[in-house]
């Protein structure tokens, strides 16, 4: 694999029994990239991502995630990536901290280093007052947060988001979006999000692709996709694309 390519798919497919979840799907992502996977629920996107992270084994074609292919290589996949999945589980009967010296121990780290790296995330993330609190006492928003820096927790080379902003304020998302994008310029962190908030995705993503029934059919920076289709903004343009336009002129037709 050549230099500065953290994901290369080569002709990527799975099927469930007769349904083709991905077909062919041919993809680079460059290190240090935010990438946007965008699609309407059932378009393959997390299908994806679980056969990327090595959770789940594809029916055809290669490919490779840091240098490890994920057919042969799955164990060195996992200690390189960190993976938010889009219905994560939590141990309610921990508390943050101790959540988060769980993951800590699961990639082999501990001590100060440790200690230091949870302080800071859970105060960044506004927790520090609550990081001895259960987990089975925080919102749905607040356990986010705590996921979202178990994700990091390790400093991976490559992190696959599942809706990472699916339970959070916009004081939250705003948060999640710097974190992003300062691993990405700082540290050369790649980002492999995927998500319906296509505001945020325009946002934070670089590079966008947009999957459809298992196909991917546009690939391209937000302001390509938007000008390429003569969208205002990258949901219009999303909408275009995949269908789903509103007309409003039916919106309240139920009361004729």
């Amino acid at each position: 694999m050549s230099d500065g390519i953290d994901i290369q798919t080569k002709g990527l497919s799975k099927n469930f029994g007769s349904v083709v979840a991905l077909k062919d799907l041919d993809l680079t992502v460059s290190k240090g990239t935010v990438f946007g996977f965008l699609g309407p629920n059932g378009a393959g996107k997390t299908t994806t991502v679980r056969i990327l992270s090595g959770l789940l084994k594809q029916t055809s074609g290669s490919a490779t995630v840091c240098g490890y292919d994920v057919s042969t290589q799955r164990n060195e996949v996992k200690s390189v990536t960190g993976l938010l999945p889009e219905t994560p589980g939590l141990y309610s009967k921990l508390s943050a901290v101790e959540f988060l010296e769980f993951i800590g121990a699961l990639n082999d780290m501990s001590g100060d280093m440790l200690d230091k790296r949870i302080d800071s995330l859970l105060g960044l993330m506004g927790l520090g007052g609550r990081q001895n609190d259960l987990l089975e006492s925080y919102s749905s928003g607040m356990k986010q947060k705590v996921l979202v820096a178990s994700t990091v927790l390790h400093e991976p080379q490559l992190v696959f988001l599942d809706e990472p902003t699916s339970r959070l304020d916009p004081a939250a998302s705003a948060l999640v979006k710097e974190i992003i994008i300062a691993m990405a310029n700082e540290m050369d962190t790649t980002f492999f999000i995927c998500t319906h908030m296509t505001d945020f995705a325009e946002d934070v993503c670089e590079i966008i692709g947009i999957l459809n029934e298992g196909i991917l059919n546009t690939l391209g920076s937000p302001n390509e996709i938007i000008n390429n289709v003569g969208a205002n903004d990258l949901e219009d343009a999303y909408l275009k694309i995949v269908g789903g336009e509103v007309d409003r002129t039916k919106l309240l037709s139920w009361r004729d």
